[in-house]
């Protein structure tokens, strides 16, 4: 018996000792007024998608019809806060404007005003990226793909451009670099391609068509994946195949058109990070890929990551956002939010999806 009066005792001295060392938490609040310019001054943009994010996750939030929102309840910490929604008059162009490291503590309210800018969607963009892999725990990934889709109202041709992992440009011990996809000497382009793959013919070509409004699937094996392990994927039908000729054994599939590898210092095959790591598209017009790849020839470029609160290495001027990455091995993939917007900020358009769309939209 006073073994277990002891017992009661100790709990009650942990419980009492915890609540008085604790912060006060999920006490935080923020007032968010989303405004656009119309031509002749500003109004209120009705239903704004409102996306905050920190440590404990991303959230959806939808703004009322006088761009009004009020959040509370919320855990304290530092957000990044991106808002978007399509233009109310011209669909190829979205409204959107972001906010990053508002510090939120509790009972301290937060105001902020926000004027959404217009953006471009017309145009080539990587669509869908599936690193994952299949569920499974054989540690199988080899059915990855990258998908592109042309958002124009004009056929546009992939002749010359290049498809590039950016994983190097790491610190290592006694260097420091500024990591994937930054400028590391500040002229110009971004650096750490370590897996550069080209679509054949030269820039300007007319040869590789990708019509308005359509989807273009690249495999890193196009091959019916689902014959190896029953939860992965057929990618047979795909149109583009990573194929590396310096490699013995690699696959090809003499059905699908063959990007080819730039690198003969590489002698694996197009593999891309399961949770972390920068895709990137270019123009084809800047090969020299180990001198960095000029930012003005990047059409588009993707980093994801595990937890968007992890630092980010791409370099603003292309993206300023990270996408949260689909958990490794869980089938799951990562898409825009809308197929072909793109608003520079990946934390806002792409979401995770629970099954690859390898040619079609969810």
């Amino acid at each position: 018996m006073k073994y277990i009066i002891s017992l009661v005792v100790l709990f009650l001295f942990i419980g009492c000792n915890d609540d008085m060392s604790l912060t006060p938490d999920g006490n935080g609040s923020i007032k968010i007024n989303v405004l656009y310019n119309n031509g002749s001054g500003n109004e209120p943009l009705d239903s704004a998608i409102v996306i905050l994010t920190s440590e404990y996750g991303s959230f959806e939030h939808l703004a009322d019809e006088n761009g009004y929102l009020e959040i509370t309840g919320l855990p304290a910490s530092n957000y990044n806060i991106s808002i978007r929604k399509k233009h109310p008059t011209d669909k190829n162009v979205i409204l959107t404007t972001s906010d990053k490291n508002v510090e939120i503590a509790p009972y301290q309210p937060v105001t902020r005003e926000y004027v959404a800018l217009p953006v471009s969607g017309n145009g080539l963009v990587i669509n869908e990226i599936y690193s994952a892999g299949p569920d499974n725990n054989i540690f199988f990934f080899y059915d990855q793909f990258i998908e592109l889709y042309n958002n124009s109202d004009e056929v546009r041709y992939l002749d010359g451009m290049m498809i590039t992992r950016i994983s190097g440009n790491r610190s290592e011990e006694g260097i420091v670099r500024k990591g994937p996809g930054a400028d590391e000497d500040d002229d110009g382009d971004i650096d750490g391609a370590t897996y550069v793959f080209k679509f054949p013919g030269k820039p300007g070509e007319k040869n590789f068509p990708i019509h308005p409004q359509t989807f273009v699937v690249l495999a890193q094996d196009a091959v019916n994946h689902k014959s190896i392990l029953s939860t992965s994927i057929d990618l047979s039908g795909a149109d583009w195949e990573f194929y590396n000729q310096y490699s013995s054994i690699d696959i090809d599939n003499q059905n699908v058109a063959n990007l080819i590898n730039m690198r003969s210092d590489k002698t694996v095959d197009f593999m891309i990070n399961l949770t972390s790591d920068v895709i990137a598209l270019t123009s084809g017009k800047d090969t020299l890929w180990s001198d960095g790849l000029d930012i003005d020839t990047i059409i588009d470029a993707v980093e994801y990551q595990s937890k968007v609160t992890y630092r980010q290495t791409l370099d603003d001027r292309v993206d300023r956002g990270v996408a949260l990455s689909a958990p490794r091995y869980s089938g799951k993939s990562i898409q825009r939010r809308a197929p072909g917007m793109d608003s520079n900020d990946a934390l806002l358009d792409w979401e995770i999806i629970e099954k690859p769309t390898p040619g079609y939209h969810k």
